[in-house]
């Protein structure tokens, strides 16, 4: 364990015995055929005790988020150890940290993420599932308490069926490693949602945001997608499991 990643966990440690509250528990599970790397980065609240790490197929792993919680996952794909700089680096979400850790860094688009708020407005926590900065492999987040509260995700290989003009291509194997957003791939309000086309009236689905919809109905396709992508549940009631490649 890392200098850092002790101090997180004593931090966290510290934070849930004075806050008296319960914490939640994300559990992570890896059903891909491959490695990933999951990263977490907070929006608000206390930072989750790591930031990255390494999920090996069929592996779970646990982490512990307090009620105040908000922020960001992903996964990494095709991850290894520069030969020359011996730094950490992926094909796909790299937080570009160098290391294992994010340590406070995004994932680089395109990626698959979940986004979380615990314990927001009126006591719920809210989740979703964003393609809105691409898609780089399948996910779906599961409520331990599914009688009350409903799943999402998007479970879908969008990579198979990435329309040419959207894919990100491994420049060495020379396949798909990822599917960017009509965002991503042309910079254009029309596309993100940004200049006249800031408002939900101005900026309606396009034909790449519905081939995302088309595919993973519960995620977000683009940034206007609420209605059909934001999903809840009393805050409390539940831990979560985020499932690579469900």
């Amino acid at each position: 364990m890392t200098k850092i990643t002790k101090r997180l966990a004593y931090m966290f440690l510290f934070l849930f015995l004075i806050s008296g509250t319960s914490s939640i528990q994300l559990i992570f599970k890896n059903k891909c055929s491959y490695t990933v790397w999951p990263g977490t980065l907070t929006g608000t609240g206390p930072q989750l005790p790591s930031t990255g790490f390494t999920l090996e197929s069929g592996a779970s792993y646990t982490l512990a988020a307090l009620p105040s919680w908000s922020g960001r996952i992903w996964a990494r794909t095709r991850c290894s150890l520069d030969a020359v700089t011996q730094k950490f680096v992926c094909g796909t979400a790299d937080c570009a940290s160098g290391q294992i850790s994010c340590n406070g860094a995004g994932g680089i688009p395109p990626a698959t993420l979940v986004e979380f708020t615990l314990n927001g407005y009126d006591n719920t926590d809210f989740y979703d599932v964003s393609l809105v900065d691409g898609y780089n492999l399948p996910v779906s987040v599961l409520p331990v308490n599914s009688k009350r509260c409903n799943s999402t995700g998007c479970p879908a290989d969008v990579n198979k069926s990435c329309p040419p003009e959207l894919q990100d291509k491994d420049s060495h194997v020379g396949d798909v490693k990822a599917c960017k957003s009509a965002c991503l791939a042309f910079n254009k309000p029309e596309f993100c949602c940004t200049g006249a086309y800031s408002r939900p009236q101005t900026c309606p689905p396009t034909k790449y945001s519905k081939f995302f919809k088309g595919l993973c109905p519960q995620a977000y396709s683009y940034a206007y997608d609420d209605t059909t992508s934001t999903f809840t549940c009393p805050s409390g009631s539940t831990d979560y499991i985020i499932t690579f490649c469900p």
